[in-house]
């Protein structure tokens, strides 16, 4: 299940030699000025207060002090290691939750911390060996009390105790489930910090949670988590609510101690490694492999715009300015379970997650851009696709950076445009069989659906409006209804300028009587070497 997950964890300390702070240490502070692990008072003001407390700390990087068969666990021998239900916490009570939690172990070394909060007073949950069944382990859990510890936790909700709504693990990185078919896939992050720079990114972690003890009828959860990292601390809230489509209700407070460059709110990761018209020449039997198909952006103007998934050759980064977004995510718009075939993996059922920002700066959250980060990958076991927002003016230390927003995972999107939306895009290289061509050309289909392209005339004058960053769109653009998916198609070619491999920017949308009839379709096409 955290196959990918293990992968990345694994392969995050091993480039970025990462070593994170003392948990611990900042804890026992906090605990002795609150009264004791026992019974301290809690509430989020006072998490953003030690947040900010941490912050204005030097950052301290403490090795890893694990016994050291624990980090050379395999996959899986780590996937051996099995939470005792019974020891869930709150299993022995009649309440909508119950929280089970992983051992540390394989690319997952640092303990975190873990509390109940219960009428304002959080009590620490203390490790014990005797939670988990080792027996395949082939640890020597003799002498582990006091040695190893909790490294994330799963939440489980009374509909189905048999598997999880949501799970936290490894760095800030957590995931949910939305709908029935309970399937994990895309992960979402508290923070990205100089993500793709020309330096190795810094991941915050979390270092500890605070579990509130729900009411007995209550069906939302809420925790709370302190993240710290060289370059930032911070406090964080989150209300999870499952259902067809799980909510989650997020507050977050940012105290940087250095500027950053490259400030990334609610990160968003995913993996694409084909799709349609672009499977790679390694012998691959499925059609399509990837649990988000694209980037949706509602823009502050009001804007709907489809940006298609790429696994390109090189690194691609790309901005899209805007001011106070009305929301973005990454989607799986195609559930056609015959463009995948895979009944072990099962893409077709992978949920989207949607940002819907609540406030910020300034009551919201001003001028910045979505960015979308394209890593070119060889497998579909490492996540290469990551969004986030950006604000224009980076933070600076000892600045409180206080961002709020809803996420939405699930199946479908909370909110849709009224036009036809994009439902496939094809791209292959262009040109007329025997024709020689000075410059690489490309050519392109794009399908729409939706809206009212299925009740217009199918004789009306339905036009495709292409434009270009650069090069030269063949002058035979056309749109043309097809029956088959009760919408149209977009045929055209672009002729790159001249020879360079310099990734060329796309813009397509369909209008009637200069009426837009559809979202605005993006793409960036890399010319093939020519």
């Amino acid at each position: 299940m955290f196959r990918r997950q293990i992968l990345k964890s694994a392969l995050l300390v091993s480039t970025s030699q990462l070593v994170f702070s003392r948990c611990v240490d900042a804890l026992a502070i906090a605990a002795a000025r609150h009264g004791g692990a026992t019974g301290q008072l809690f509430d989020f003001a006072w998490l953003k207060g030690h947040a900010r407390w941490l912050a204005g700390s030097p950052y301290i990087a403490t090795p890893n002090t694990l016994p050291i068969e624990f980090s050379k666990m395999g996959y899986d021998q780590y996937q051996s290691i099995h939470f005792r239900e019974e020891r869930s916490l709150w299993s022995d009570a009649d309440l909508g939750f119950q929280l089970r939690f992983f051992h540390v172990g394989s690319g997952f070394m640092q303990p975190v911390s873990m509390f109940e909060v219960n009428a304002g007073k959080a009590t620490e949950i203390i490790y014990d060996p005797t939670m988990f069944d080792l027996d395949d382990s082939g640890i020597n859990t003799r002498y582990m009390k006091g040695k190893a510890g909790f490294a994330g936790f799963r939440v489980q909700f009374a509909s189905n105790w048999e598997v999880d709504v949501a799970a936290f693990l490894g760095a800030a990185y957590f995931r949910a489930v939305g709908s029935d078919a309970r399937q994990y896939g895309i992960s979402a992050r508290v923070l990205a910090v100089d993500t793709a720079l020309n330096r190795p990114e810094e991941f915050p972690r979390f270092t500890a949670f605070w579990f509130e003890r729900p009411d007995k009828n209550s069906s939302t959860l809420t925790l709370y988590a302190l993240f710290d990292s060289p370059s930032v601390a911070g406090a964080m809230r989150l209300s999870l609510t499952p259902g067809g489509t799980q909510v989650m209700d997020t507050d977050v407070a940012f105290y940087p101690r250095r500027a950053i460059e490259r400030f990334g709110i609610a990160p968003l990761t995913s993996m694409f490694y084909y799709g349609k018209g672009d499977r790679p020449a390694t012998g691959e039997w499925r059609p399509e492999i990837h649990d988000s198909d694209g980037l949706s952006l509602w823009t502050g103007a009001g804007e709907w715009i489809w940006r298609p998934l790429t696994n390109p050759r090189d690194l691609h980064v790309n901005a899209y300015v805007d001011s106070n977004p009305r929301g973005f995510g990454l989607s799986q718009r195609d559930r056609n379970f015959d463009h995948y075939q895979d009944d072990g993996a099962l893409y077709d059922r992978r949920p989207n997650l949607w940002i819907e920002p609540k406030s910020g700066l300034d009551g919201g959250w001003g001028r910045g851009a979505v960015q979308l980060v394209e890593i070119p990958t060889s497998d579909e076991f490492h996540d290469n696709i990551v969004a986030f927002w950006v604000p224009t003016d980076p933070p600076k230390p000892g600045q409180e950076l206080l961002f709020s927003y809803r996420m939405h995972w699930g199946m479908q999107m909370p909110f849709a445009s009224s036009l036809g939306q994009t439902i496939a895009t094809r791209a292959t290289n262009g040109g007329m069989p025997g024709q020689m061509l000075t410059h690489p050309a490309g050519r392109f289909a794009v399908d729409f659906a939706g809206g009212e392209l299925g009740t217009i005339a199918k004789n009306a004058l339905v036009e495709a409006v292409v434009s270009v960053s650069r090069g030269q769109v063949d002058e035979f653009v056309t749109a043309h209804y097809v029956p088959q998916f009760n919408g149209y198609r977009a045929l055209f070619e672009i002729l790159s300028p001249d020879d360079s491999v310099e990734p060329i920017n796309l813009r397509l949308y369909l209008r009637l009587h200069g009426r837009p009839l559809t979202e605005t379709w993006i793409y960036q096409w890399t010319p093939p070497a020519h």
